[in-house]
């Protein structure tokens, strides 16, 4: 949750940043960083949904039939 605040801050940072009378340098390197801090905090979310998503199928259906078996046996 608080990374999707830290979404809707920096998104609404961008949106005024041209607004608030910025050098043109300053406002090239804040929005540089911006856009940086955007992409980090995207691709961390990234790499979370993805190792939840291959937890959830650790298990494959081809090889449920052994595990059935095992457990019989025991």
């Amino acid at each position: 949750m608080i990374k999707a605040y830290v979404f809707l801050v920096l998104g609404v940072w961008v949106a005024i940043l041209p607004h608030l009378g910025f050098p043109y340098f300053w406002k090239d390197v804040l929005t540089t960083i911006s856009g940086i801090g955007l992409i980090y905090i995207s691709f961390v979310l990234y790499k979370e949904y993805k190792t939840k998503e291959t937890k959830k199928g650790e298990t494959f259906d081809n090889f449920s039939e052994n595990k059935f078996e095992a457990e019989e046996k025991m």
